[in-house]
């Protein structure tokens, strides 16, 4: 009887801190409608718990325990010195990705078709797209504005009100889409209603917003969102519900990670949240740029002290943790499912493999990182693609090619991936955050 009340007084505290744990993800997800957004809102929280920002543009001078960040568009390093020397300690790393598949504005956006007033947009990413229809949108990113005498400056912009929608043709119109299925044009069907009459005027919209001349605005990078809030759902308020759950919540759980395990360790702790996962991340902010490579380095040379080879050592005695979202099993599609490997909600992360490398795990990275969840208290789960499906990827293979860390790909099970609207398990933000903490800790 003492050994049942025990073990329900137990997983009663287990699901206390599973909910704790998503009301944080969902706050951090209602701040961070774009990449810009989801830098700087990791950013905030880390410089609540002692992170000072560093300049790209200022050498470095850095101590043993120190804690720093730095911004790149919207990407986010920020890492802890560790107490040894990385050709000693290494390096013990997290990435993850700050963007998300969505509609983007293009550069001339302002459109007029049969009496509306309509925005033009540019998919971006692997977009699933008719879950787009029918939202209340609203738009959010950067602006490049330009005072008199000055240089122009990169402002964040969030509207945080619906102003646009995609509205879906009446059934009336399209009888047969129940039967034979939805088929959209990027160019003609996914273009949002924001009015009716001339062309709107965009940058005329986010000048106002920011209190600036519309001749102020230079450029823009700017993204439509779904207005809905994160939210808590389930009859046992098993799940969360929000869009950007690929790849926001691994960006929560890493940042939750490192502000949780910032004392004192022999290895450099970091997190790296890159912008450009989901078009291939091929840019100056993305994985395959050299913006890792290049603060490994920088820390190498702001160290105290010198180590010989130091680069290579410290690359050899590192460890990366390539955290994106995964599959779960979809209870009406489960013949899409490897019979053998089908990750639940709420069952703790999932190890990601792949033969021909479109994830970066091995036997022995399986295996660092099987042990660790054992630890924490939960085997890890595993997902491996339909041999007759295509198989995705994520930063770790990019990560691994370019600089040869060991790396294991894992994420947290979720439905709905790339839909406006996503799903996952309350208790495994919970597993996220304690494993992540776990890992970087050592």
């Amino acid at each position: 009887m003492t050994d049942t009340l025990l073990l329900q007084a137990s997983e009663g505290d287990l699901r206390a801190q599973g909910l704790a744990a998503a009301r944080d993800l969902c706050a951090f997800l209602d701040h961070a409608p774009s990449p810009y957004h989801a830098a700087e809102e990791a950013a905030r929280r880390l410089s609540a718990q002692g992170f000072s920002a560093l300049s790209e543009h200022d050498a470095w001078h850095l101590a043993p325990g120190d804690r720093r960040y730095f911004l790149r568009a919207g990407t986010l390093v920020a890492f802890v010195v560790g107490d040894e020397h990385p050709a000693l300690g290494g390096f013990r790393l997290i990435g993850a990705h700050t963007d998300s598949p969505n509609l983007r504005v293009k550069p001339n956006a302002d459109l007029a078709r049969s009496g509306y007033q309509e925005l033009g947009v540019e998919i971006y990413g692997g977009v699933l797209l008719s879950t787009w229809l029918d939202r209340d949108l609203s738009i959010a990113g950067r602006v490049f504005c330009q005072r008199k005498g000055e240089r122009p400056a990169s402002r964040l912009v969030d509207l945080g009100r619906a102003v646009a929608r995609v509205p879906n043709l009446a059934i009336h119109l399209n009888r047969t889409v129940n039967k034979e299925g939805l088929v959209l044009n990027e160019q003609k069907h996914l273009v949002p209603v924001v009015g009716l009459g001339a062309a709107p005027d965009v940058r005329a919209l986010v000048a106002r917003e920011l209190d600036e001349r519309p001749d102020a605005i230079l450029g823009y990078d700017l993204c439509l969102y779904d207005t809905a809030k994160a939210a808590i759902a389930g009859l046992s308020q098993e799940f969360v519900l929000s869009a950007r759950l690929d790849n926001l919540a691994s960006c929560h759980a890493g940042t939750a990670a490192l502000a949780a395990a910032c004392g004192p360790g022999a290895s450099t702790r970091m997190i790296v949240l890159y912008d450009h996962e989901e078009c291939g991340s091929r840019s100056a902010a993305g994985a395959a740029g050299t913006v890792l490579k290049d603060t490994i380095a920088r820390i190498l040379e702001a160290y105290p002290h010198h180590e010989p080879q130091g680069l290579q050592r410290a690359l050899a005695r590192s460890f990366l943790v390539s955290a994106d979202m995964s599959h779960a099993l979809h209870p009406n599609y489960a013949d899409q499912h490897e019979p053998q490997h089908q990750p639940m909600l709420n069952k703790g992360l999932v190890i990601k493999s792949n033969v021909n490398q479109s994830y970066a795990t091995d036997g022995g990275t399986a295996a660092v990182f099987e042990e660790l969840c054992r630890d924490v208290g939960y085997p890890a789960q595993k997902f491996v693609v339909r041999s007759d499906l295509p198989c995705g990827s994520t930063i770790g293979p990019i990560t691994a090619a370019a600089l040869g860390i060991a790396t294991v790909d894992v994420g947290a099970p979720m439905l709905s991936m790339h839909s406006c609207r996503e799903m996952c398990g309350t208790l495994d933000v919970h597993w996220s955050i304690e494993t992540y903490r776990r890992f970087l800790q050592g």
